[in-house]
């Protein structure tokens, strides 16, 4: 089966009832950044600060750090993967929203509708059901037995969604091909694996976890070994799909996320189990990496959940030793693998601004084993009892080596200096280097300066993270229109412009920050892309086609009158969010991301008065500024006419100059 076009009114019915801030919400924590503006961590892009703004009565976000910015539907498209088709049909399921599709006749972009991500995710929640039913059969009493002895009772599993996957080699196929699903779409989904002779089960006589993304969507599965027959490794995951991946996933995060943004506290641990028993224990903020190492990926997820921002608070203990920015702690192992992984995480502390902090129970026992053999409060006081990660990481290098020996000692200063080098908050360097130098018993000059020249011969991005901006923005399936919608929807992304090699303006380029008029000329129009109603109707219509100085800010302006609407945004009769689609819909492809860029620049306001002040004045600046251009050229224009030759046009010119100079002393006169 196939579906045409999707009808205008409906992609407008979606963009209108889908709440920005609830979707972005699920992937960004936001908090306020002025008066209807939202800010967080851009998703896009690796960054300390936040320059993620989000408005939502206008129904648009911008990032000032990369340049992406769009609407709601943009932001799925993004953040999803996905086309503009699958973005609308995704935000009409969840608001309600009823779609009909138009015909467009043969070659007119007809699609085909199997491995879609929503038939993909379907396919998921039904699989889930059926594992979920299967737990509670005869054939489960393996599953049953190996949770229990874990100190997991039916309550646990069905709170984790925990399953049991049959057997044979086609029960789940069996089911879903049941429920209308083809094979294509199954192998897509990466619940079933080819072979020789066709399609079987990949997940059979094994313990099964749903692994979701941030919004509680199910995208894949991990599955435990329970058999002495089965020859397939001991965890077996979903392959890389449409939807699944594995380095930005993690399990646990769809459970923890909103304590993890309440807290700013993450617990990192290394299973399901672990997961389970942390969350069960009172731990609620432990989540676990997928069939892969914690990464670069997984950071920026975590960053994004945690609102993990404030670089001077990030390394900074309060009254109770917590991170005042923020805290990731690191669980492992007590054995060697266990070591290693905690070293890896070092490498990865550098991309937090958050304290990070690595807790190995000293039996060498994970998360599951300590709440079976000593209980929940076992679990909490492990978490509690964190050390800094570089610390371990010092102390993990030292263990290697006799200190007992001279050379001991060398190849130990060989070895720690460098990690001390790459310890982010440059002010604790020298404390772990005292501290070096006592654990190693060597004169603490020696140590100091082994840090020095390591943190000098150590590569820069090792030591440093990216500053906002300095990342290419990560493009990505989905940022295109596809045949649908009309000409603002795909180039709202803003990184489709930059891939066809037409030169994008942004603010910074245009705008001086320095410059007083350029400012009033900006923020003149972001009152008038953000809020028109605060303008007076008069005066807006009383400025003239050439208002404005800084070029690239008159051509915003010449679209904005193109649109022949403002005037009724002013009034009120016109909702600003869609006075913004109109402007960004005849805007071209090089003013579009500038126009995006200024419907959401912060306005120095500090509430609805404040903001409606700052709109009177900016449009008496913006008046009197042109009053001042226009009568600077007046003049000089004067001084070009000869009165005896032309007295005519001499007195007109006069006349334009009289009354322009009346406009400006009315205009201070009510000022005043």
């Amino acid at each position: 089966m196939s579906q045409g076009r999707i009808r205008r009114e409906d992609v407008e019915k979606v963009r209108g009832t889908a709440r920005l801030d609830e979707v972005i919400g699920e992937h960004v924590t936001l908090r306020s950044g002025g008066i209807g503006s939202m800010k967080g961590l851009c998703p896009f892009h690796d960054e300390k600060t936040p320059s993620f703004n989000v408005r939502p009565q206008l129904g648009h976000w911008h990032c000032f750090g990369c340049g992406e910015g769009g609407d709601v539907i943009s932001f799925v498209q993004k953040i999803d993967n996905l086309s503009f088709v699958e973005a609308v049909e995704m935000l009409a399921g969840r608001y309600g929203v009823e779609l009909h599709y138009e015909d467009v006749g043969r070659g007119g972009g007809d699609r085909p509708d199997f491995g879609t991500r929503q038939r993909l995710l379907d396919a998921h929640a039904i699989a889930e059901e059926y594992f979920r039913e299967q737990l509670a059969t005869a054939s489960a009493q393996v599953g049953r037995r190996f949770l229990a002895e874990r100190g997991f009772d039916r309550e646990a599993a069905e709170r984790f969604g925990v399953g049991f996957a049959p057997e044979g080699w086609d029960s789940l196929l069996g089911h879903l091909r049941g429920r209308g699903f083809t094979e294509p779409e199954l192998t897509a989904s990466g619940l079933v694996s080819q072979g020789q002779r066709g399609v079987y089960d990949r997940f059979r006589g094994r313990l099964v976890w749903p692994i979701r993304d941030v919004t509680g969507k199910t995208i894949g599965f991990g599955a435990r070994r329970l058999l002495e027959s089965d020859q397939g490794p001991k965890y077996l995951n979903t392959p890389e799909s449409p939807i699944y991946h594995k380095s930005q996933v993690l399990y646990g995060l769809d459970l923890a996320r909103k304590e993890i943004s309440s807290q700013h506290r993450v617990v990192v641990v290394e299973g399901y189990t672990d997961v389970m028993a942390a969350h069960l224990a009172g731990v609620t903020t432990a989540v676990a990496s997928c069939g892969t190492a914690f990464g670069a990926d997984h950071v920026k997820v975590v960053r994004r959940i945690m609102g993990d921002t404030n670089p001077s608070a990030g390394l900074r203990l309060n009254a109770d030793g917590r991170g005042l920015g923020g805290e990731v702690i690191f669980t492992f192992d007590g054995d060697a693998a266990g070591q290693k992984a905690a070293l890896r995480a070092f490498e990865e502390d550098q991309r937090f601004v958050a304290q990070t902090f690595v807790a190995v129970e000293p039996g060498g026992m994970d998360p599951c084993e300590l709440r079976i053999a000593q209980g929940d409060a076992a679990v909490r006081d492990l978490v509690d009892s964190r050390k800094p990660l570089f610390e371990f990481a010092i102390r993990s290098v030292l263990a290697q080596v006799d200190l007992d020996t001279v050379e001991g000692q060398v190849s130990g200063l060989r070895m720690a200096a460098p990690v001390i080098a790459r310890i982010r908050d440059r002010a604790m360097r020298p404390e772990y280097a005292r501290r070096l130098a006592g654990w190693l018993g060597m004169d603490e000059r020696t140590v100091l300066r082994a840090v020095h020249d390591a943190a000098r011969t150590a590569p820069q991005q090792g030591r440093h993270a990216e500053r906002p901006g300095e990342t290419a923005p990560q493009g990505g399936a989905g940022q295109g229109t596809g045949s649908q919608g009309s000409s603002a929807d795909g180039a709202r992304a803003g990184a489709d412009d930059a891939a066809a090699g037409i030169p994008i303006m942004r603010l910074a380029d245009v705008v001086n920050r320095r410059d007083p008029v350029g400012q009033v000329e900006l923020q003149s129009l972001a009152v008038m892309l953000q809020v028109p109603r605060m303008l007076d109707v008069e005066r807006v219509g009383s400025l003239p086609d050439d208002s404005f100085h800084v070029p690239a800010l008159q051509g915003v302006w010449d679209v904005i009158l193109a649109t022949g609407t403002l005037l009724d945004a002013v009034e009120g009769t016109l909702e600003a969010a869609r006075f913004i689609d109109q402007v960004l819909e005849i805007a071209g492809e090089t003013v579009r991301p500038l126009i995006i860029e200024i419907a959401n620049v912060e306005l120095p306001a500090r509430d609805e008065q404040d903001l409606q002040r700052l709109a009177t004045s900016l449009l008496d600046r913006l008046t009197e500024l042109s009053i001042t251009r226009e009568f600077s050229v007046l003049r000089q224009r004067l001084q070009r006419t000869d009165a005896g030759a032309d007295p005519e046009e001499y007195q007109r010119i006069l006349g334009q100059l009289t009354a322009a100079q009346e406009r400006r002393r009315a205009l201070h006169s009510r000022d005043e």
